[in-house]
């Protein structure tokens, strides 16, 4: 397949097993698929976890970042997230106010010699980053069919 332009991912049936698809950028190329548990062949992970190590990924670039740019000792940031279903009535902090509602838990670990208000600044800027803000913000999908 022909890589596309920065900026464009493309997703097409890899042809080797039910749910796997192949995802093709400018400049890699990876496999996605579901579990077996669920008819897939487990060949990569599931568009789920995809979501959740872009997240984890951007966070955790963005505090390498902002250590790199303030001389902020950080050794490393590791990022743990899981993803599920809640009701709405269960979120403090949410608008939907009925029915279910997505949510991430992220947990964030800083290494270095980092004192309490470096960790504290961390803690901040790991909400900044591009991806974060986009999950948090009104999103807008709009699809259409293009001939083939």
């Amino acid at each position: 397949m022909e890589h596309p332009e920065p900026g464009t991912v493309v997703v097409t049936a890899s042809g080797d097993g039910t749910y796997t698809q192949q995802v093709t950028t400018a400049t890699h190329e990876l496999l996605v698929d579901e579990p077996v548990s669920v008819g897939g062949a487990d060949a990569g992970p599931n568009p789920y976890e995809l979501l959740l190590a872009s997240l984890g990924s951007c966070t955790a670039i963005t505090l390498r970042m902002y250590a790199n740019r303030k001389g902020i000792p950080l050794t490393r940031a590791t990022i743990r997230l899981r993803h599920d279903r809640i009701h709405a009535e269960d979120c403090e902090k949410c608008e939907t106010e009925r029915g279910m509602l997505s949510r991430i838990t992220r947990e964030i670990t800083l290494e270095g010699d980092l004192d309490d208000d470096q960790r504290a600044k961390l803690m901040v800027i790991a909400d900044k980053c591009p991806v974060h803000r986009t999950l948090s913000a009104e999103i807008a999908i709009e699809t259409r069919e293009v001939a083939g």
